[in-house]
């Protein structure tokens, strides 16, 4: 045994600590294709770099910070530039543009009972949706040095796994084998806005009620197994990265992005947060996680006439209500449950107490709250475009200035774009230094080293096919499916229907496709007779799915909410009603305003995004409803109008809500 003081003047305390660390960890699985594998006694490493010595960052026997700083190291500036870059990416197979997926191609396919509607992306004007068309895949990795994507495919699990795993390949191959981060937008709800940059939609995944739906259930337990088993899913796919969950908050009712939050309520809204990254990320992020990105901090709810700032007319945030406290919190639930990502929306705050410039330019906002006085040490990423489409508040500025305003204020990672030239630019020309491009990339490094993608981030293409969308998870899906339905009026006692009962059941749903919205249902179901005319019927079953025809449908001119503007004839809706014993269920993407029917007359449920199973279930007693609404709907237009976008609807007073927050029956 030598002194310690031997010990000491021999190893630095950084090598002690590297030692100590060492003897606790065990060979991890190596998963490598293009690079060769080093021996160093027993233990195996991947030469990454292809120098035939093992490098620190190859080293996984040490600490990540001491792989990080060996790494960043042997990165050139137009490497560490093109790191912090985060673009859309395409492939064979890759319907995410198109109007509908073959089903074929999806596995469960697009199906007709739920809820879904894809939006062609090149429809949409203004907005344009950045993508690397211009590059290529191949071109990203090794001309511009990207290895951060964002997939919006719905395609199979097979194609998913397989074009991640040549993915992987490319990256391998490069000079210092930095494999690739892939992420994505939410995969596993029903859901009516099926928009690019929103949700993928209908796919092979499990399929589960949508955010407002989890939120509905009021059961934390079964959102984070949701959690749990979605991560199971995507990183069996090899998607590592979600571009969620909206921690933002549904206070201005008229907001087309309601449909993604989990409603108004801060508490609750901070609960499902908290349950949603830890199922999906693990206590820390590990070799089974996916890392989660949450947005849009400081909240995107409270928008002005409740227009989005993905528009020039929608780019201010207001606080009317002097709430702007109350949006941070949930916010607070992701710092704490050590989410990897958080995201600032492109709208600038309205108001003398900020500068009015978008969140991701706005160093009081980013730098000082959320990273000063929050705490938050992870990953900033932009959300998509505030450099080129959506400036708000600096628009007046060259590229080169927005990107240095950008960086000042905190950003880490920039979504939108492929070519790294201008921001390469602004480092060259002394506007960032390398040391601020260096902390970036150290973050982002950390993220992949955390994750296990250096020493294995290929996926077994079989049980991705085995495990994407299984019975099992399925099962636990069908559960939230039907937790999620809120029994809100039963008056009538229509409710639930009695066995030996003829049911006309219509699905209203107006896709602005020039078919007819109405869908008369005949599903087969024990005890129940389904007949083709209301007039064969005891009791009518009318299924409403309002629709704004989606948020990049969108023009300026004031939101209207009531049913009318929203694809619902309300004559023909009423003449239902009156006709026969009604129950009504409204699908509610929005608080939408229902005073133009008579809903008085008949029983009235609420869903937010779930399958017509889940519904007959409800309906016929099978399951008795237990779910609460995650928002207060407006008793009329006038009290939207007249609302404070910053405020919950359960706050704005006695005369504001029809159906309030938190209301659900059973029988």
């Amino acid at each position: 045994m030598y002194p310690k003081y031997i010990l000491t003047s021999v190893l630095s305390l950084a090598m002690l600590s590297n030692l100590a660390f060492a003897q606790k960890v065990s060979q991890p699985d190596l998963g490598a294709k293009k690079a060769s594998i080093i021996s160093v006694g027993k233990l195996k490493f991947k030469d990454l770099n292809k120098n035939n010595k093992l490098d620190a960052y190859e080293d996984w026997r040490l600490p990540v910070e001491a792989r990080i700083k060996n790494l960043v190291a042997q990165m050139t500036l137009e490497e560490k530039v093109g790191f912090m870059l985060i673009s859309t990416t395409r492939l064979s197979g890759d319907y995410s543009f198109q109007q509908n997926a073959p089903k074929a191609e999806i596995g469960n396919g697009f199906n007709e009972e739920d809820l879904v509607q894809t939006v062609n992306m090149f429809t949409r004007k203004p907005l344009q949706i950045p993508n690397m068309a211009s590059a290529g895949t191949t071109k990203g990795v090794n001309q511009f040095h990207l290895r951060h994507f964002i997939l919006r495919a719905n395609t199979s699990p097979k194609i998913l796994a397989e074009w991640s795993n040549n993915l992987q390949e490319i990256c391998e191959a490069s000079r210092l084998g930095i494999p690739a981060i892939i992420a994505s937008n939410p995969r596993n709800h029903v859901t009516t806005d099926a928009a690019i940059g929103l949700s993928v939609g209908s796919t092979a995944f499990s399929k589960w009620p949508g955010e407002l739906g989890l939120a509905a259930m009021r059961d934390f337990k079964l959102t984070r197994e949701f959690a749990q088993i979605a991560a199971k899913e995507w990183s069996a796919v090899g998607l590592r990265k979600g571009y969620m969950y909206m921690a933002d908050l549904a206070t201005e009712p008229r907001w087309m992005r309601v449909e993604g939050t989990f409603g108004e309520n801060a508490d609750l809204t901070y609960e499902m947060i908290k349950n949603i990254v830890i199922g999906f990320q693990g206590n820390k992020l590990g070799k089974e996680s996916v890392a989660m990105t949450t947005k849009h901090f400081p909240g995107g709810g409270p928008q002005m006439g409740g227009q989005d700032s993905h528009f020039d007319y929608g780019k201010f945030a207001h606080y009317p209500g002097g709430m702007f406290e109350y949006h941070v919190k949930p916010f607070k639930a992701a710092i704490e449950a050590g989410t990897a990502s958080i995201m600032p929306y492109y709208s600038a705050p309205k108001g003398k107490e900020f500068e009015e410039v978008g969140f991701s330019f706005n160093k009081a906002i980013v730098n000082d709250l959320l990273k000063g006085k929050l705490g938050y040490q992870g990953i900033i990423n932009s959300d998509t475009g505030p450099i080129d489409m959506m400036p708000w508040g600096v628009e007046n500025l060259s590229i080169n200035e927005r990107y240095q305003k950008a960086l000042n204020a905190g950003v880490d990672i920039f979504s939108g774009a492929a070519d790294p030239a201008l921001l390469l630019e602004t480092v060259r020309k002394g506007m960032v230094t390398e040391e601020r491009i260096n902390q970036s990339v150290a973050k982002l490094l950390k993220e992949k080293f955390d994750l296990g993608l250096f020493e294995n981030p290929y996926v077994d293409v079989e049980n991705a096919v085995k495990t994407v969308g299984s019975a099992e998870f399925q099962k636990k899906a069908d559960l939230a499916l039907r937790k999620s339905i809120v029994l809100l009026r039963n008056e009538q006692k229509t409710l639930p229907i009695k066995a030996a009962t003829k049911v006309y059941f219509e699905t209203y749903y107006d896709k602005g496709q020039g078919k007819s919205p109405i869908t008369v249902n005949k599903p087969t179901v024990e005890g129940l007779e389904f007949v083709d005319k209301k007039e064969d019927a005891d009791v009518v079953l009318l299924w409403l799915i309002p629709t704004s025809g989606g948020l990049f449908n969108n023009s300026y001119k004031e939101i209207d909410i009531r049913l009318s503007a929203n694809r619902i004839n309300v004559q023909h809706v009423n003449e239902l009603i009156n006709s026969k014993p009604t129950v009504v269920a409204i699908n509610y993407s929005n608080p939408w305003v229902i005073e133009e029917i008579d809903f008085a007359k008949a029983s009235v449920i609420a869903t937010f995004g779930t399958t017509q199973d889940a519904l007959l279930d409800v309906v016929r007693g099978a399951f008795n409803p237990t779910g609460k609404m995650p928002f207060t709907t407006p008793k009329n237009m006038q009290v939207v109008i007249d609302n404070k976008s910053d405020v919950p609807g359960f706050m704005e007073g006695e005369g504001y809500g029809l159906f309030k927050f938190g209301e659900g029956i059973s029988y």
